[in-house]
């Protein structure tokens, strides 16, 4: 009897804070006051446009209350995320350490983030704080765009293989996120957001993990 298995997955993780308004509401404030020349990432390396305002890698040691609650909600889900995947008992998972950085994007409209992966971490995260106010008839718009690690799988395309079904398909895996939605990823996925066409402010904030076993 033929037997299919999937051999080389890949996961990411998915999750919605309960009660994101109060904290979002909060965070947004505390980023547009804090958008400007002081708080930007000196050396930007990854491509984008003057649309997407990107900060210093440190905003998980603010010392704001709202900073704390999210850095507390997004490292818990990247422990149960690592402690499951790996297979760790409740010992282990007690002796994890994480090392991050974290910072925070606003793209208005045209914004876009090029292509790129975050080295020196085993797993990052994206969590929405505001999804703007989209254009009609602009699905793709603002879009986080995860690229397909296999990068051969589309050198020949048929019928035997246009329409495999997740997680075997062929194409890239996009999503647009919501307010309180935190996605987690492998470091080394490459991914990108695609421009984003709409009114207000399109609010994230990104962060790495390194993990040590104390």
């Amino acid at each position: 009897m033929l037997q299919i298995r999937a051999m080389f997955a890949l996961p990411l993780a998915f999750d919605q804070h309960p009660e994101p308004a109060r904290l979002n509401d909060a965070l947004r404030t505390l980023f547009l006051a804090r958008e400007g020349r002081r708080h930007a990432n000196p050396t930007p390396f990854t491509v984008r446009n003057a649309q997407v305002f990107e900060s210093h890698f440190d905003l998980f040691g603010w010392p704001e209350p709202e900073i704390a609650q999210l850095r507390e909600f997004c490292l818990a889900r990247v422990l149960q995320l690592a402690g499951e995947l790996n297979g760790y008992d409740a010992a282990t998972r007690a002796r994890l350490r994480i090392a991050t950085d974290a910072w925070f994007h606003v793209t208005r409209r045209n914004g876009f983030f090029g292509v790129h992966n975050h080295p020196l971490a085993s797993w990052s995260g994206v969590y929405c704080v505001s999804a703007g106010e989209h254009d009609a008839g602009q699905p793709d718009s603002g879009a986080l765009t995860f690229i397909h690690p296999n990068h051969l799988a589309g050198m020949y395309v048929d019928a035997g293989n246009e329409r495999l079904q997740p997680p075997f398909a062929l194409g890239n895996f996009s999503l647009n996120l919501q307010p309180g939605q935190l996605v987690l990823f492998p470091s080394w996925l490459l991914h990108q957001v695609l421009p984003f066409f709409g009114d207000g402010e399109r609010i994230t904030v990104a962060f790495n993990c390194a993990f040590q076993l104390r």
